[in-house]
């Protein structure tokens, strides 16, 4: 399925008629449209749609219910993306939130094409006033590079697949792109990276992505590429591989925001780095209770070979922090206890900047792009600590597993003047109404919304 977003309504659109609970009387219907909807008992009830026809017999137009003040959201009506029949639409109203509800629309009509599924219809949006169809689409391009990215099972979204594709996007945007590989990580001092990387036949590396202006303000974006995560030598169970190809699902989100930044000519001097690693089993896996040399000087005593994730991000980090950017931004699909704590919806994220936590909690409830910020609690940074190196990969109790796990990320910034870490699931577990089940973008647009902001 497709919904092409048009900006004139063509002769012969269809209404979307916008309907709160129990709101049909002040919905601007014809007698005979009203007198059908109640035969067939429709309420405005959140996410159901009414088709409804006209004199003729033929398609006049469709009902959409918003349900009531605290129940449907304007991202919610992207459920008429599958919900209506193929053709040219319109709303007949403004909505209250026209950018939001139209996004939507246009996310739902998603699909993964790469093997062979097709969408089945396809559709024609008209723009409603009050919203910008070049930012739209470049919203809608982002986050399908983002969908595409994460459902792209390993085989062809490995280490060499996600540098194709960062040089592909830097292509379209005229960006920078280095890489470090496989040996040349310890020359160039990424230690981490190659330790948790090296046991793949796919070799690691750092990809280094810049764009804009040297003297403009920088904003650096880190993305964890674990492209597929067995656990290592602590190896999960079957269960617990199912969705590891989603592992690079913090890589897959920086590289959408970069989309919505470059595209959207911010001025801002924007860094992007990825450090994309298999973490596989092999005789030369890095082991439980090894201790690995950190880029930032620190060593790191390893608890467990499963919690890889951290390792490669500290050593970008630590690359990151070098030259205090503006802004640093990490993004990973770092921690269970995440989802455990907040679901596989809201992300928690992380910063001991509280202008820039508000800030990001506004652009959240703006955008209906939801993120919580959870506290970097600083008692719990003992849990780290390690009888034979500076600190420890992993806490000994178990107890909030994502709090310690952005701790550890932590000590390896200071000289950044602000930065955030967000935990992020990366998935739809469920179809929802502005997309379906699989990979997800989560926390890119109120991200982009407060970059704007600061440096537009």
């Amino acid at each position: 399925m497709a919904v092409e977003l048009i900006e004139k309504k063509p002769r012969g659109s269809r209404p979307i008629h916008l309907v709160a609970r129990d709101g049909l009387s002040d919905a601007g219907l014809d007698p005979a449209a009203l007198a059908w909807a109640n035969a067939a008992g429709f309420k405005g009830d959140a996410g159901r749609t009414l088709l409804v026809p006209g004199s003729d017999g033929r398609l006049a137009g469709a009902l959409f219910g918003l349900g009531g003040r605290d129940e449907g959201t304007a991202l919610g009506i992207g459920a008429l993306a599958r919900s209506l029949p193929e053709g040219d639409w319109h709303f007949s109203a403004t909505p209250e939130k026209p950018a939001i509800a139209t996004l939507g629309v246009l996310l739902g009509g998603y699909a993964f094409t790469r093997y062979g599924k097709q969408p089945s219809k396809s559709l024609r949006l008209t723009a409603p006033t009050g919203a910008d169809v070049a930012a739209l689409r470049r919203i809608l391009h982002a986050i399908c590079l983002v969908r595409d990215l994460v459902n792209t099972p390993t085989n062809d979204m490995g280490p060499d697949d996600l540098e194709q594709a960062t040089r592909k996007l830097a292509r379209t945007h005229k960006a920078r792109v280095a890489v470090v590989k496989g040996d040349d990580l310890l020359a160039k001092n990424f230690p981490m990276i190659h330790a948790v990387g090296r046991a793949s036949d796919k070799a690691p590396r750092l990809i280094d992505m810049t764009w804009g202006d040297r003297s403009a303000p920088k904003v650096t974006l880190v993305g964890k590429g674990v492209c597929f995560d067995t656990g290592g030598l602590d190896i999960k169970p079957a269960s617990g591989m199912l969705l590891m190809k989603k592992d690079m699902g913090g890589a897959a989100n920086v590289l959408g925001l970069a989309s919505m930044i470059m595209a959207s000519r911010l001025k801002v001097r924007l860094r992007v780095l990825i450090p994309a690693v298999e973490n596989a089993i092999s005789g030369n896996a890095f082991r439980p209770g090894d201790v690995l040399q950190s880029r930032k000087g620190l060593t790191v005593e390893i608890g467990n070979t499963d919690a890889e994730g951290r390792l490669v991000l500290a050593d970008a980090l630590a690359l990151a922090d070098e030259e205090a950017p503006d802004m640093l931004v990490d993004m990973a699909t770092l921690t269970g206890a995440a989802r455990v704590a907040l679901g596989p919806d809201l992300p928690p994220f992380y910063t001991d900047d509280d202008e820039l936590a508000a800030s990001l909690s506004t652009a959240s409830a703006e955008q209906e792009d939801p993120i919580w910020r959870m506290p970097l609690w600083r008692p719990y940074d003992t849990k780290l600590s390690s009888k034979v190196a500076d600190l420890n990969n992993v806490t000994s109790d178990g107890f909030a597993g994502s709090v310690t796990a952005a701790l550890f990320l932590r000590r390896f910034v200071d000289k950044a003047r602000s930065w955030a870490h967000f935990d992020v699931f990366a998935w739809n577990p469920s179809d929802r109404p502005w997309g379906p089940a699989g990979g997800e973008a989560q926390g890119i647009r109120a991200l982009k919304s407060v970059i704007e902001g600061r440096y537009s």
